[in-house]
This record gives C-alpha cells, sequence and structure tokens, in this order.
C-alpha cells in the first residue's frame, strides 16, 4: 500500500493516475475539516414534450399549431455515487399542453396548445401555441430561456407555434411553425423543439418549425404529429369543409454527455447508449436514471 501525504496548499487542484501496478492508495489531507469532491463535468439537453395542435371546427374554422417543448442545455457537475434521476414529458393531444421534462433540478415546460378553431385560446408553454384564424387569436406565450411566442391568426387561417429558436409566424400561405434549435450533444447536428405548423382554407399549408414540428393542413384535414423525442409541437387542423383534427406533439428527450473515462454503466430506463469522440452519449427517450 502506498501513502501520499499532501501538505502546504489550501486550495488548488489535485490530479491523481491509478497506479499501473495493483494495490490500495492512501489520500491524507492535511486539514482538520472540510470537503472532499469526487465528480466529473457534463453535457446536458433536456426537451419538454411539444404541445397539440388546434383542430379545426365548424367546417369554417382553422387552429393553430402546437407549441414545441421548452429546451434547456448546458454544463453540470456531477457527483460521483449519486444517482441523477429523469422524466421524458409526453407530446400533447390535439389542443393539449405537453409535459414537461425533468432532471438535474431543472424543468423544460411542455408547449402550449394550438388554439382550436372556435375560438379557444392558445395556450402557453415552453414555446407558446399558434392563435386561430376565427377570431384573430393571439397565440400563446412562450417560457423565457425555453421558447417563444406563437404567432396570431388571420381571418383566413390558423397561425403557428413557437419553437425553441423563434416565434411561430403568423399565418400566411408561406408559414412556417418557429423554428428549434441545432445541438450536436449526441455528435451530430440535430434541431430540436420545432413549433408546429398552421392551418387554413385551400391555401398551401404552413409547415412545421425546423425541430420535429408537424405540418399544418388545409381542407378539412388533420394536422402531422411532432416528430417524437424531438420535443415539437402537433401540426394544426383545417375547418375548411371538414373539422379536421390537430396533431398530437412529439414527445421529449434527455440526453447526457459525460467523459467515456468517468461513465459508470450504472442506468435504469434503458437509454440509448453511444459515444462521440471522447464522450459517452446517455439518451433518455423514457424515464429512468444515471449513477455518476
Amino acid at each position: 500500500m502506498s501513502s501520499v501525504v499532501i501538505s502546504g496548499d489550501t486550495s488548488g487542484a489535485i490530479t491523481l493516475a491509478a497506479p499501473a501496478v495493483a494495490g490500495t492508495n492512501t489520500i491524507q489531507f492535511p486539514a482538520s475539516n472540510g470537503t472532499v469532491f469526487l465528480g466529473y463535468t457534463a453535457s446536458y439537453l433536456i426537451v419538454g414534450g411539444g404541445g397539440g395542435g388546434g383542430a379545426g371546427s365548424n367546417g369554417v374554422d382553422n387552429g393553430g399549431g402546437g407549441g414545441a417543448g421548452g429546451l434547456l442545455s448546458g454544463t453540470t457537475t456531477l457527483t460521483s455515487g449519486t444517482t441523477y434521476s429523469f422524466v421524458v414529458g409526453s407530446g400533447g393531444a390535439a389542443a393539449t399542453v405537453g409535459v414537461n421534462s425533468t432532471g438535474l433540478g431543472l424543468t423544460a415546460s411542455g408547449g402550449g396548445r394550438g388554439s382550436v378553431g372556435a375560438g379557444a385560446a392558445a395556450g402557453a408553454g415552453g414555446s407558446g401555441g399558434g392563435g386561430n384564424g376565427t377570431t384573430n387569436t393571439a397565440g400563446g406565450s412562450g417560457t423565457s430561456g425555453q421558447g417563444f411566442a406563437g404567432g396570431t391568426g388571420s381571418g383566413t387561417g390558423g397561425a403557428c407555434g413557437g419553437g425553441a429558436g423563434a416565434v411561430g409566424s403568423n399565418y400566411v400561405a408561406s408559414g412556417k411553425g418557429g423554428v428549434g434549435v441545432s445541438s450536436s450533444i449526441t455528435g451530430s447536428a440535430v434541431f430540436y423543439a420545432g413549433g408546429g405548423g398552421g392551418s387554413g382554407g385551400t391555401y398551401t399549408f404552413p409547415n412545421g418549425g425546423d425541430g420535429g414540428g408537424g405540418t399544418g393542413n388545409a381542407s378539412g384535414s388533420a394536422g402531422t404529429a411532432g416528430t417524437a423525442n424531438l420535443g415539437g409541437g402537433g401540426g394544426a387542423g383545417s375547418g375548411s369543409g371538414a373539422s379536421g383534427a390537430g396533431g398530437a406533439g412529439g414527445s421529449g428527450v434527455v440526453i447526457l454527455s459525460v467523459p467515456t473515462i468517468s461513465y459508470t454503466g450504472t442506468t435504469t430506463g434503458s437509454p440509448t447508449i453511444t459515444t462521440s469522440g471522447s464522450n459517452t452519449i446517455i439518451k433518455f427517450t423514457a424515464s429512468g436514471s444515471y449513477t455518476a
């Protein structure tokens, strides 16, 4: 057994390399009290579930697109031996707010619901839902630091939902849901949390925002769902000629990137494990945990 005595300095960083031979190392600290911290830095991306798009109704009224789930990203320090639990929020059904995603003491809010064509208001959320085209309803608000508001409907069509990177467009034939945010946490650039497209009469229907936003529709057709595990808002349904349903929001995701040298391999919930460079990527598409 080897013993290392550290004396003199009262602050600073100490790096210890494991010996090439088997044995036990003892570290003796000079102070009589204090805190010894063992941990490492990790990057994270947390996206809430997208909001559902609003349905068209009454054969004439057009719904608004669902707002994207809120998006949070950054770095944190994980404490060795501590278990970190994560909840991945589901997407909202038509005209329903998405479910929050949580972890690391953070909450990424679910996306706001799209406004229903008959006049129900758009919902607030991580990003706000789009307003309908019946009463020129304003879009719902987004959450500061997580996403943006939905657009305002016009007399002819429902507006688009907000995304994590921009406000959803007001209804125009070439409108688009609010763009999401690009992240390379998995090793490749991917957009997350795009807003759902709005809807209109017989115009070209607006597209969902980059980041999994569903497409709105026209001529009484239903909107498409937001993409699963991207947190996109659902596309809006059109009420022109029939009552098109709103598309569901896409479920959220939680992703951790940790140094491979520090990765413990202790998880629950069956996350997808990959590597990128010197990091191990832990992707939760359903709730689970990681022990650092």
